[in-house]
């Protein structure tokens, strides 16, 4: 192994930072931090969309100036994301999903702004230990990276599955049926390998596969609008409610907890460091490691444990650092958006390789500078801005329901820009809301659908150039069985706390209503298993051992809840020991009749947007829907329905019409006028 000279180095080191400290490009490095932290607010942009715009005006900048920039916009994206995760339990990003189990129930609980600065806080911590990792790592970072194959990538990927799987409380293969639910769908499309139609049923709309945009906002943002619809008051009640003192105290709990954030981070940086693992996996993984190491986390965690948010915001924004280094070192980005960066890089000159670690050191310094640098600036103005953002949760509900479901529906669009993205998302936003009501376990389904490609990916690629023989690499021996092993723990803690009767029958059988779903994924898989029999090798094995997985754990879970009485065990968010992993629904008062209406009304409304939408077109709709909301739903003024709906509009067209230049569908009075 080939090190670098230590004070070559420093010195490289000590002259990037007076690069970027330049104010020529500070300025651009500024900008680029603004542009990232508006992008972290809208649910459905993302940090790919922000290279998309800003690149192209980067092709005659300095380079430094260049990179400053497009790094100061992606390395905040995950730091601003955290304002509507908390707020409306809505994913600004897909790497802000566990933030919102305890943050999201911080705020009902009037402690908004103690977890907007506690993630802050964590993030700005985070990022700047991703930041030192890499500028520490970069000279001996080759030999780790190489030493993954696709066998121990694949089962890396089923790990981060059983964890999150096991985190659902004693009934873990209930969390095992929703993942591979999510992969089976992930595998919805066209083959890569073989060309072979899977589940399209004749619309060309699937050839390209699901788009995970909508299905992330269907199943995370909706059910929590839904249940703010149905509560019908602002998303905090709490009197004593007090910005001010929320973000004092995030922040010392941020440095009461330095243990937990140094632990996150180096978790997130490692796992940063392997190709294919996203942020929303790390956030998942930390929020694993957090429940199991922290004294008494598994009885209070999504119930508005600070440390629920410290430990998925702190990993976050240190993955940034680890995923930099296999783009730089090798030439392999993480995924599109660390494509188009590395992009901008070979136009600018620069090859990956050994070239930036030797020759090109000061520009490969500068980078982490840049990290460094707006994770300060952009933990900083976030955290300025914090006290105000929390105060937005105790509006009325009908001042905060229409700007944000006007916003997912339109970030749901960004999927593939189709009819189809709005379809998708109104479908899993019934089916999240239906899981969170019957105590089921989204996350993994998330999870599933982001690592089914790759799953199937590196099954392939083992497959063929292992054989059999890729279960014997030690790697993979060993991740297999911490994979089996986390599965299991919950069962070993039964049985020892309360004997062989836990896997006996029980009593009569009894059927619950959250046994439906488990009838409802039954159905689909075996439907899946059948249709997939007729593809050629290639394309059935992948869908074939999945969907055989969903059937042997959802039919064992299903019998165990209907002859061991399990569920009606479960209550709140903590059962037996376990999380269930998803936020309380704050509607007890009500009765099922009024819920399951409201409910019904909710999604009405989001019927009429797309019947209004499918005849006038978006732009015409968005008022019309959101003064017909404020005005029935709330009896708001006319003058304030008004002037509301103008606003969100032009905050609509002018951010996705002429920034980001969205292709509208076209409705049917267009098509009537002027023809396709």
């Amino acid at each position: 192994m080939e090190f670098l000279d230590i004070p070559y180095m420093l010195d490289s080191a000590w002259t990037a930072l007076g690069i970027v400290l330049d104010p020529s490009r500070l300025v651009f490095l500024w900008f680029g931090v603004i542009v990232g932290l508006l992008i972290g607010l809208l649910p459905g942009i993302g940090g790919l969309t922000g290279f998309a715009i800003l690149v192209p005006f980067t092709y005659t900048m300095d380079p430094y100036a260049a990179f400053a920039m497009l790094l100061g916009m992606h390395s905040v994206t995950t730091t601003s994301d955290t304002i509507p995760a908390v707020l409306f339990g809505v994913p600004g990003t897909a790497a802000s999903q566990a933030t919102i189990l305890d943050g999201h129930a911080m705020a009902k609980n009037g402690e908004a702004g103690r977890a907007l600065s506690a993630a802050f806080t964590a993030s700005l911590l985070g990022g700047l230990m991703g930041a030192l990792l890499l500028g520490l790592t970069i000279p001996v970072v080759r030999p780790f990276v190489l030493a993954f194959g696709t066998p121990e990538l694949l089962c890396i990927m089923i790990f981060g599955i059983a964890m999150v799987a096991a985190l659902s409380g004693s009934a873990p293969l209930r969390g095992i049926t929703a993942a591979c639910f999510g992969v089976l769908v992930s595998m919805i499309g066209t083959d890569s390998q073989t060309g072979e139609l899977r589940w399209t049923f004749g619309q060309l709309y699937l050839w390209d596969g699901v788009p995970m945009l909508p299905v992330l906002l269907g199943v995370f943002a909706l059910p929590e609008l839904c249940d703010l619809a149905i509560k019908r008051a602002s998303i905090t009640d709490d009197v004593k409610f007090s910005a001010r003192e929320g973000m004092l105290q995030g922040v010392k709990d941020t440095f009461r907890n330095w243990f937990l954030v140094i632990r996150c981070s180096m978790l997130g940086s490692m796992l940063g460091l392997v190709p294919g693992i996203t942020g929303s996996v790390i956030d998942w993984f930390a929020y694993g490691h957090a429940i199991r190491t922290e004294k008494g986390a598994s009885e209070t965690f999504g119930t508005g444990d600070v440390r629920g948010v410290i430990a998925p915001e702190s990993s976050n924004n240190a993955k940034e650092g680890g995923s930099l280094v296999t783009m730089i070192a090798f030439g392999v980005p993480h995924g599109a958006a660390f494509a188009i960066l590395m992009g901008a890089l070979m136009i600018h000159g620069f090859i990956p390789g050994p070239d930036m670690l030797a020759r090109n050191l000061d520009v490969t310094y500068s980078m982490v500078w840049s990290i460094a640098v707006a994770n300060i600036l952009g933990a900083g103005i976030c955290f300025l801005l914090s006290g105000q953002f929390a105060k937005i949760s105790m509006l009325r509900y009908t001042l905060v329901l229409p700007l944000i479901m006007v916003i997912i529906y339109v970030g749901a669009y960004q999927g593939s820009r189709s009819w189809g993205d709005l379809l998708v998302l109104l479908f899993f936003g019934v089916l999240g809301w239906v899981m969170k009501r019957l105590k089921w376990p989204r996350p993994p389904l998330i999870l599933g659908l982001i690592l089914g490609v790759m799953i199937e990916r590196y099954m392939a690629i083992s497959v063929m150039r292992y054989d059999a023989a890729w279960l014997l690499r030690p790697g993979v021996i060993v991740l297999l069985s911490l994979s089996l092993l986390t599965i299991a723990r919950p069962f070993i803690r039964e049985l020892r706390s309360q004997g062989v009767k836990t896997v006996l029958p029980q009593g009569m059988p009894r059927f619950h209503a959250s046994d439906i779903l488990y009838i409802v994924f039954i159905v689909i898989g075996a439907y899946m298993l059948i249709a997939a029999q007729g593809w050629p090798l290639a394309a059935r094995i992948g869908p074939t051992a999945v969907a055989s997985t969903l059937l042997v754990a959802a039919s064992i879970s299903l019998m165990s809840s209907i002859f061991s009485g399990e569920q009606a065990k479960e209550g709140g968010n903590v059962q037996n020991g376990g999380m269930h992993m998803d936020l309380v629904s704050n509607d007890e008062h009500l009765t099922q009749k009024t819920i399951l209406l409201r409910a019904a009304m909710f999604f009405g409304w989001f019927l009429a947007f797309l019947l209004l939408l499918s005849i006038i077109g978006l732009l015409p709709t968005i008022p019309v829907i959101i003064i017909a909301y404020m005005r029935l739903e709330g009896r708001e003024s006319w003058l304030l329905s008004t002037v509301y709906a103008l606003a969100v509009l032009a905050l609509i067209y002018g951010v996705f019409d002429h920034v980001l230049h969205v292709d509208w569908p076209r409705p049917i009075i267009g098509e009537m006028l002027f023809g396709k």
